[in-house]
């Protein structure tokens, strides 16, 4: 496997983008009796890890995690792995598609209504990729019959790669949960590019991203969802990094008290 860093408690793979698309198809193209599962994790992911013992822990059992933004790589390199880009989800989806061509089965699961389906035909048109399915999940827990009917869905369509498009944490506790319910090779929780292919979301132009400053250009565009994200959550963690990184351990993971969890593994207040 990959060497690996670790910030604020949560194990990052040192891994380029190739590196990870030649995983994923050793994956698919080796033995298929287990469901791995790929988290793309950026500062965001970082942030909420620190604040969940429990979300840290599903990013520390995901079989692959990926650095996802220039904070990370800039981490990394601090670290003393020689990482020159980050891994994001749309990139990572994008490349995988498009290297891979017809070869694999794909399942796209997540997005508003629409969205999934869009996305489907917009890279089968692009990269001439295989569709499996579609499905596009209500804003609630599935229930009992749902996850019987998508079970048999999956069971029947029989995809190599299903792709997530939920928000972080969600998509990670859902991969998390269904590792064991779901037969597929590979889940990749990749967020926000079911929106961004699609066209439904704009990304941040390369000068912004090569520089660490998507997170402006995301913010600029979203202020009533993501200030908080961006103007609270992230610099926090960012400053309990730079704490760490000069070597103040009581910095680190700030787990908190067991107790009641909601559905998506925050703690209950």
């Amino acid at each position: 496997m990959f060497s690996s860093f670790q910030t604020l408690g949560v194990r990052i793979d040192a891994v380029q983008m190739l590196d990870a698309v030649d995983q994923l198809r050793s994956w698919i193209d080796g033995p298929r009796d287990i469901t791995r599962y790929v988290a793309v994790a950026a500062m965001h992911s970082i942030a909420e890890a620190r604040e969940n013992d429990r979300f840290r822990l599903v990013l520390n059992t995901a079989d692959l995690v990926v650095p996802d933004g220039m904070p990370l790589v800039w981490v990394g390199r601090s670290q003393g792995f020689p990482l020159s880009h980050p891994v994001c989800g749309v990139e990572l989806m994008d490349t995988f598609c498009r290297t891979s061509g017809s070869a694999y089965r794909h399942f796209f699961y997540g997005g508003t209504a629409g969205v999934a389906e869009k996305l489907a035909q917009t890279l089968r048109d692009k990269h001439g990729i295989i569709v499996a399915g579609t499905y596009t999940p209500p804003f609630r827990p599935l229930t009992d019959r749902e996850e019987e009917e998508l079970a048999s869905l999956i069971k029947e369509t029989s995809p190599d790669v299903f792709w997530v498009g939920m928000s972080c944490p969600k998509q990670e506790n859902w991969m998390y949960e269904h590792r064991d319910k779901i037969k597929v090779p590979v889940m990749l929780g990749v967020g926000a590019a079911f929106d961004m292919i699609t066209g439904n979301a704009r990304r941040a132009p390369e000068y912004m991203r090569g520089n660490g400053l998507e997170w402006l250009f995301r913010l600029a565009s979203e202020p009533r969802r993501l200030w908080r994200r961006y103007l609270i959550t992230i610099p926090r963690a960012v400053w309990f990094v730079c704490l760490e990184l000069l070597q103040f351990p009581k910095f680190g993971p700030a787990p908190r008290p067991s107790g009641p969890s909601t559905a998506d593994g925050t703690a209950k207040d």
